[in-house]
Formats: structure tokens, sequence, C-alpha cells
């Protein structure tokens, strides 16, 4: 396996246990089609880990697990130190509230406003605040995106672009301290990606979020990622900085680079 030389913030923390973050021996199967196969990944706090892999490969299958969209086969699944395989829907939820998600298609409620999109996650989260304490976090959160202006606008008058940048408004409005990203940049012209990119590197930065990133844009991989991890066949094949990855000695590595 390739191995990481850059001091990152998983090593730094190994030691302390401060993984928010910690999936051992995860295996996952479809019937007969084994998917996960005993896959093991620790994410430190703050760390932003890229997951890379071929179609297939259990990237998706991975996070959905992680919070009990899926039910795991085998494994240990420990977030924020605590086990969520071993949890009830209550406990789970807990734990999923202070997790933020961003999926390919940002699933926007097409029935809403920008507005009411963004106030509608946001009193879900927190039903004791106000109109006011609400519409003031939903400017703030768009004005984070670069979209305040699209405050009155319905999803269908937005962009994919736009609606990418509110999906991850309306996310991040809870201050999640985890964020899972599937595919983020996908369906997106490169200028639009890599403006989604600096955003969630910005994002990332400003609210010290610990974040898995699942991609197959090598651009978005290299500016977000403090960690690229390679699954192959439902385990972590691979693992270092994009730069270590990019020079590795076997091929197969090497292939998501070019």
């Amino acid at each position: 396996m390739e191995t990481a030389t850059k001091d990152t913030a998983a090593k730094k923390q190994q030691s302390s246990g401060e993984f928010v973050i910690d999936i051992q021996n995860l295996h996952k199967s479809f019937g007969d089609n084994s998917i996960l196969k005993g896959l093991n990944l620790q994410v430190a706090k703050g760390e932003s880990v890229v997951v890379l892999g071929k179609s297939g490969s259990g990237k998706s299958v991975t996070i959905k697990c992680l919070v009990g969209l899926i039910q795991a086969d085998q494994g240990e699944l420990k977030v924020f130190g605590t086990d969520v395989t071993q949890l009830d829907n209550k406990q789970l939820n807990e734990i999923r509230a202070r997790m933020g998600f961003l999926f390919q298609t940002a699933a926007l409620y097409d029935s809403m406003s920008v507005r009411e999109n963004l106030g509608f996650t946001l009193r879900h989260h927190n039903k004791e605040l106000s109109a006011d304490e609400i519409e003031q976090a939903t400017i703030e959160a768009l004005q984070g995106v670069g979209l305040e202006e699209a405050i009155d606008k319905m999803p269908s008058e937005l962009s994919g672009g736009m609606r990418k940048r509110i999906g991850l408004a309306r996310t991040m409005i809870i201050k999640p301290e985890i964020m899972l990203y599937d595919e983020p940049t996908t369906g997106l012209d490169t200028i639009t990606s890599r403006e989604i990119s600096e955003l969630i590197l910005d994002l990332q930065s400003k609210n010290k979020t610990t974040s898995i990133i699942i991609t197959h844009d090598m651009p978005c991989a290299k500016l977000t990622g403090d960690r690229i991890v390679i699954l192959k066949e439902g385990v972590v094949a691979a693992e270092g900085t994009y730069e270590e990855l990019e020079k590795s000695e076997d091929e197969w590595v090497r292939s998501f680079f070019i």
C-alpha cells in the first residue's frame, strides 16, 4: 500500500485518538455481490479526505453505511467515538444532526424558493430559532456561497452550478462538524467545477469541518484533499497526498492521475 510521508492531520492526531471517523473491517454485500471486503479508514478532526476508486469499488456504499442509510454486514463504524451500527433511530439521528451531506443532485425542494429551502432545513435542525434568526442565517449562508441575490428564486430558475452552490449553503447553514460530499462537481463545466471546489475548500477552512469527498474530478481532488485514499475491490489499496500518489511506482495508482 502507498503511504503518505506528509505530516497530515491524521498522523498528528493518531496518537491522541482524535479520529472523528473510524471505520474498521467494514463489510457489505448485496446478495452475491460483495462490495466492501474489510475496509479500514480513519479521518482526523479537521482533515479533508478524498476517496477515489473505479465504479463499484464501494465509495458511496461506505458513506451510506457511515450515516446508517445502508446497514453494514460486519465491522465497526465510529463517528464522534460512537459505533453507529449499535444505535437506534433516535440515537442515530442525533449523530446525523452533526453531519452535512451534499450529493450529486443538490436535492433542493423544487416547490420551495431558495429562502424557503434554507429556512426549512434550519427550522428542522433547531426548532427554537426565531423568524429573524432564520432570515439572518439564511442571508449569511447565501453570502458565503456568493448567491445572496438568488434568495427569492425557485430551483427551476437556477443553473446547475447555482443549484450546487445553494445545496452547499443549505447544508452548511446548520454548521455541521462533518461534511460528506458525493461527486460534488459531477455534471458541471470545468470552470464551475473549479468554483465549487474552491468554495468547498473555503468553507472547510472557515468552519474547521472534517470532510470526506468522493469524486472522479482530479482537479477537485487535488484542490480539496489533505489526503487521498483509493479503493480497490472493497478495501483501501493506496493512500497519500496527491503529489505522492501521482508519482507512485504502481501503474494502477498512477492511472488515476493521467
